[in-house]
């Protein structure tokens, strides 16, 4: 599945200003907004819809990951992280200790997909068999051992495609997966999702995982059984909404008080029915059903 892009006819409102950090020279109220590389691409979408809607605000998004956006929030230097995986106790401890009282939303919900080049044979996989490729000490490491011979992979090897340990995505899959075990010595780890999926395309021995939305049509992916036997479920919008696809996860935006001002109005906007749709067109599971424009 391609990531899906949509137009959006977005209705014209006028939403009064708020707090935020003055823009220098222009009267604009900025949102600093960073964090997870899963939903860097939507927060871009956000923000840029978001400037047809009220143009007296500014929103700044940048990636590098989970961690690097709770890190942001820490040290007071954004207004909303974008996390793909639950903030840690240890960070809402710090965030209360410096007088604050932490946020969190719910944005959207996304499934963890496992990635395989398109020449392999492979429709499922059961996660102790994950846990079995990623895990250390992990027994899996050719694919004749899963029964199949993968074309272009002469060396029967499965290259482990993982992300840097800074990424959301790392944490939940490791918790999810690995039941919070280290990953195997020798994981290719990749600084983004694109970049996994990038190299699963060119690589016919590897594996990969990572946002649903960064799917394309050079890779496939594997139905997941969370039990041998069990159910294979398929990832997509439903399955990640209703919980029953193994390696499904809720998308977060934390601020480190109540939201006020235009940070508010902002986060009301993308829980609305125009910002859910914006995340639902780009391939996510929106936390309502909204009512959605037909794409053009």
């Amino acid at each position: 599945m391609n990531s899906k892009h949509v137009i959006l006819s977005l209705v014209l409102i006028t939403i009064l200003g708020g707090c935020g950090r003055p823009e220098e020279g222009t009267g604009r109220q900025v949102i600093q907004n960073k964090g997870s590389d899963t939903l860097v691409n939507v927060a871009q979408a956000w923000a840029e819809a978001y400037q047809t809607v009220n143009p007296d605000a500014a929103i700044a998004v940048t990636g590098g990951g989970s961690g690097t956006g709770i890190a942001a929030l820490l040290n007071d230097t954004v207004d909303i992280a974008n996390s793909s995986r639950e903030i840690k106790e240890s960070e809402l401890a710090t965030l209360r200790a410096a007088g604050h009282s932490p946020q969190e939303f719910i944005v959207g919900y996304d499934a963890l997909a496992i990635f395989l080049n398109e020449a392999n044979p492979i429709q499922s996989l059961t996660v102790s068999q994950l846990k079995a490729i990623y895990g250390d000490n992990g027994e899996i490491v050719k694919w004749s051992q899963l029964g199949v011979t993968v074309p272009g992979c002469d060396n029967d090897e499965i290259i482990v495609v993982s992300r840097q340990n800074n990424s959301g995505t790392y944490a939940y899959f490791r918790e999810a997966v690995l039941a919070d075990g280290d990953f195997r010595l020798g994981t290719r780890d990749m600084h983004g999702s694109k970049d996994v999926v990038d190299l699963v395309e060119k690589t016919a021995c590897a594996i990969g995982y990572s946002g649903l939305a960064y799917a394309t049509d050079e890779v496939h992916m594997p139905c997941v059984q969370q039990e041998d036997g069990g159910p294979c479920i398929t990832p997509n919008e439903e399955t990640a909404v209703d919980g029953s696809y193994p390696i499904a996860r809720p998308l977060f935006m934390y601020t480190s008080d109540m939201p006020e001002g235009a940070v508010k109005v902002y986060l009301d906007w993308i829980l609305s029915d125009t910002g859910q749709c914006i995340i639902q067109g780009m391939g996510y599971a929106p936390v309502t059903t909204p009512t959605c424009p037909a794409a053009l």
